[in-house]
């Protein structure tokens, strides 16, 4: 039987770094909410929580990037909104924050976590954002522990 790396879902002395765009904030700031409270649910101490806010989820690479740079944090948790509208601008947003988040990922060797709704309305938005349908920001802090844990593990042998 092959040797099996598996994560405690223990967050205590990790250093997470969030990302929020403020853009559609009625939805991100529910998002925030729940990544904060998973976190600290798994034993993230408030102080070993780093919140920074962006214009839009455009702009989340950047500053996540930044951030995964320094060498201060143990994950990095992406947290946006993009609402298809009436216009192309949707697929350009969504899937530049996409591409720009997992490009973090693996320029920084830092777990970067994609916490970013992309839905066709705001009713969709609101129910995975805490919803009937979950808590995206909820299941991207749970994502960060484990990823950031099998990182160490991994690491460590």
């Amino acid at each position: 039987m092959p040797k099996e790396l598996q994560p405690e879902m223990d967050g205590k002395g990790l250093r997470v770094a969030l990302v929020v765009a403020r853009f559609n904030e009625f939805v991100t700031r529910r998002l925030l909410e729940g990544a904060v409270e998973t976190l600290g649910r798994h034993g993230v101490s408030d102080d070993d929580i780093v919140l920074s806010w962006v214009p839009g989820s455009f702009e989340l690479p950047v500053v996540a990037k930044t951030l995964g740079q320094t060498g201060q944090y143990d994950a990095v948790i992406c947290l946006g909104a993009v609402i298809r509208g009436e216009t192309d601008h949707y697929n350009m947003v969504a899937g530049q924050a996409a591409a720009g988040i997992s490009a973090v990922g693996r320029e920084t060797g830092v777990p970067t976590i994609f916490g970013v709704l992309t839905t066709e309305n705001m009713e969709q938005a609101i129910n995975r954002a805490g919803g009937k349908s979950g808590n995206l920001g909820s299941n991207a802090a749970a994502a960060a522990i484990e990823t950031a844990r099998l990182v160490q593990a991994i690491k460590t042998g």
